[in-house]
Parts: structure tokens; C-alpha cells; sequence
């Protein structure tokens, strides 16, 4: 173990609320966050979304840093200092000065993008705000948390649609176990509800009209969400020699890509990308519990993924609890596969899987135990969570549990 990378620090912001203890209780509970979209114009058919409801950015942030930070990297913020501060890491430590972070994002600064359209383009204004090239790059959730947290090592941004999160933490885990640094925060953020990119769902015919029913028969298509999730990942050593508490193991990450159609899923890479995942883990196929699924609840997707389970797993396949969070807080795009992982590291620490939320009656080609509707209490030794992103862009991590005297007290 004394190579390991350890998870040592979580924060989110979900529409759930803010904070994991919220995420985590909606999560146990199944009670779903997705509901009606309020302020959002009239011709959209997208009515429905897992939104950060109530949320005031003033309760958050100073007024000279809101004028820098949009929406998608305001959540980055948030969910950074709960992460560093549920490690233990003070903005003032060495080693957070000089630890890496990489933050994923499938959109970028869309808010951003947004009003300058509706300046330029609707109110035939000349001139975009000073600021909205900063504000809105893809690399600016990066680079605020970086400001904001104090963090000089390494810095940048990963974008491979709703994988980008996890690519993000495939990423410190490798600079971790190359030596590159002993600490990385690592994550994933977006904030998709504008109404141009809500039109460029529109167009793709893939969004649900009412719910997420992740390999339900009569599952529709997914539902948005936002937030993000940050995870502080520490070289065991490092955790061990600070006296840190820590919820599991990164023990693993699995990478594959596609090389096929840019949006239906090909069940061989994803089968790639979990073999990939056990490998580099050193895990076999019986050690894995619990799968948080990718599981978006569309018709594609659902039967995908579960042929590739069967293929890799076996009869094992059968004992697995496999389960999507999607269900409770929507497909948050860059965010998901972040949210996903604080879901599967909780699930680990606490030997509580969290179920699929919505669940009717399974689909076609669905026929694994997807812990329909009540979160189910049992020990999980190790655990695999999955994004299969636009592109044919896969990615799995795979958690294993880390000895109790160590783990954290939360």
C-alpha cells in the first residue's frame, strides 16, 4: 500500500444543495433533484432540470470576485474549499501551495457565452464586456480555484464531455503516482441551464420531458443537472504521514477511447476501459461490490452498459450492485463523473450503496441488480464508477476500501 493514491478530501455542489452532507443524504434517500426549470423562456421544450435551487453567489463571494467568475467556476469554488477543508488543508500549507489541480468541464463558461450573445446579438450592442474572454474559458474554473485556494503546482483544465471529470482525477492520480506532486485536487464542474445551450439539447432529441429512469422499461432520455465535484486525492505516504483521515483508495483508472460514432456507445470500449480499470488496480473481477453506472437512462446507453458488465464480469455480473446516481441528480455533463465519484468513495466508506432513483420495471437488455428506489446497506470492499462520454470517451476508477483505523471520521 505504501505506493497508493488515498482520497482525503470531498466537496460538491449538486442540486442536492451545497455541501456533501446534503449530497450524501439525497443520495441514501433517493429523493431526486430534478423538478420544473423556473425563469426559462417559453419556446424551450426542456422544462425540467437538477438545479442548484436558491443558490445566491453573494452569499459565496465578494463582489470584485463575481465579476470574474461564472457560474461554472463559482460551483468549482465552492466545492474546492469544502474539499481542502474536509482534508484538512489549510490555503497556508506548503503542501497545498504546492499541490496540482485539474478541473474537467464538458461547456465552459456557457453563462458567460450567453450574455455576450444576448449583448451583441439581441440588444445590437458593439462590445463584449473587458472580461469575457478570462470569465469564460474552459481553463477559468482552473485557474480560479487555483487564485482562490492558493494552489501553484501543476494547474490545468481536461474536456472530454461528461467524462471530463473523471479524466481530471485519472489525471492527479497519475502525477501522484509519477512523483509529480503529493497532493491534487482534482474534479469536474458545469453549469449548462442557458437557453442556448438548453436549444442544442433540444436539437438532440435525447433529454427526458419528465424524469431520469436509468434502465427502467420506460426510461426517456436524461435530465440536466449541474454542480461540481472535488476530490483531494494524496499519495498514501503523505496522508499517512500528516495523520489524515481517508475515506478509500484510488486504486485504479481505466482509459479507453471509442474510435467509432460520436454519440452512440460501443459496448467494446467500454469493456476496455473496466478491464483497463482492474488491471491497473490489480483488482479481479469477483473483489468489485458495487458499480456507480454511468447509466444516463437512455434507450442506448442502458443496454450498452450492461452487455459490457456481463462480458466482463460473468456470473459475477449477477452479484454486483450496480446503481446511477443520475437518477437523483441529473446528468450534470463535465460535473457527473466527479459527483459520481464522492457518491462511489462515500459508498465505500460507509458500506451503503445509494440507489437508482425512479426505478419502475427494468428495460430490454437490463437485467442486473440496479438497487431500485431504497439504498441498500453492505460491505464494499471495492467499487468501480463509470462515465462513457460523446466521442467514445470512457474512463473508469476503480476504489478500494482503506484499513478502518485510518479512515476518515465523517
Amino acid at each position: 500500500m505504501a505506493g497508493g493514491v488515498v482520497v482525503t478530501g470531498l466537496g460538491c455542489v449538486s442540486g442536492l444543495g451545497i455541501g456533501v452532507a446534503d449530497f450524501w443524504a439525497g443520495l441514501v434517500e433517493g429523493r431526486s433533484a430534478i423538478a420544473p426549470l423556473t425563469g426559462i423562456e417559453d419556446d424551450l421544450n426542456i422544462r425540467i432540470g437538477a438545479t442548484v435551487r436558491g443558490y445566491r453567489p453573494e452569499n459565496h463571494f465578494i463582489a470584485d470576485d463575481l465579476s470574474l467568475l461564472d457560474r461554472f467556476s463559482q460551483f468549482a469554488v465552492i466545492a474546492a474549499r469544502e474539499a481542502m477543508a474536509d482534508a484538512g488543508l489549510a490555503q497556508d500549507e506548503s503542501c497545498a501551495r504546492q499541490a496540482a489541480a485539474v478541473i474537467g468541464t464538458g461547456c465552459g463558461g456557457k453563462q458567460t457565452d450567453e450574455e455576450t450573445y444576448t449583448q451583441l446579438y439581441r440588444k445590437g450592442r458593439f462590445r463584449a464586456h473587458p472580461l469575457t474572454i478570462p470569465k469564460g474559458m474552459p481553463s477559468a474554473a482552473a485557474s480560479m480555484v487555483s487564485m482562490h485556494l492558493g494552489i501553484k503546482g501543476p494547474v490545468f483544465s481536461t474536456a472530454s464531455a461528461c467524462a471530463s471529470g473523471a479524466h481530471a482525477i485519472s489525471q492527479g492520480c497519475l502525477m501522484i503516482k509519477a512523483g509529480i506532486v503529493d497532493v491534487a485536487l482534482v474534479g469536474g464542474t458545469d453549469a449548462p441551464f442557458t437557453y442556448g445551450l438548453l436549444k442544442a439539447w433540444e436539437a438532440l432529441r435525447v433529454v427526458s420531458a419528465d424524469t431520469c429512469r436509468p434502465f427502467s422499461q420506460n426510461r426517456s432520455g436524461i435530465v440536466l443537472g449541474e454542480g461540481a465535484g472535488m476530490i483531494v486525492l494524496e499519495s498514501e505516504a503523505h496522508a499517512r504521514k500528516r495523520h489524515a483521515g481517508i475515506y478509500a483508495e484510488l486504486a485504479g483508472c481505466g482509459l479507453s477511447s471509442d474510435a467509432g460514432h460520436i454519440t452512440r456507445p460501443d459496448t467494446n470500449g467500454i469493456v476496455k476501459a473496466i478491464e483497463s480499470a482492474l488491471s491497473h488496480a490489480g483488482l479481479v473481477a469477483e473483489q468489485i461490490a458495487y458499480i456507480n453506472a454511468h447509466g444516463t437512462g437512455t434507450q442506448a446507453n442502458d443496454i450498452a452498459e450492461t452487455e459490457a458488465l456481463h462480458r466482463v464480469f460473468g456470473t459475477h455480473a449477477r452479484a454486483l450492485a450496480v446503481s446511477s446516481t443520475k437518477s437523483v441528480h441529473g446528468h450534470a455533463l463535465g460535473a457527473s463523473s466527479a459527483l459520481e465519484f464522492v457518491a462511489t468513495a462515500l459508498a465505500v466508506h460507509h458500506g451503503l450503496v445509494p440507489p437508482t432513483a425512479n426505478f419502475t420495471t427494468a428495460g430490454y437488455g437490463c437485467d442486473l441488480d440496479y438497487v431500485p428506489n431504497t439504498a441498500r446497506k453492505m460491505p464494499v470492499e471495492a467499487a468501480l464508477s463509470s462515465s462513457f462520454a460523446f466521442g467514445g470517451l470512457n474512463a473508469v476508477l476503480a476504489l478500494r476500501s482503506y484499513p478502518s483505523e485510518f479512515v476518515a471520521s465523517v
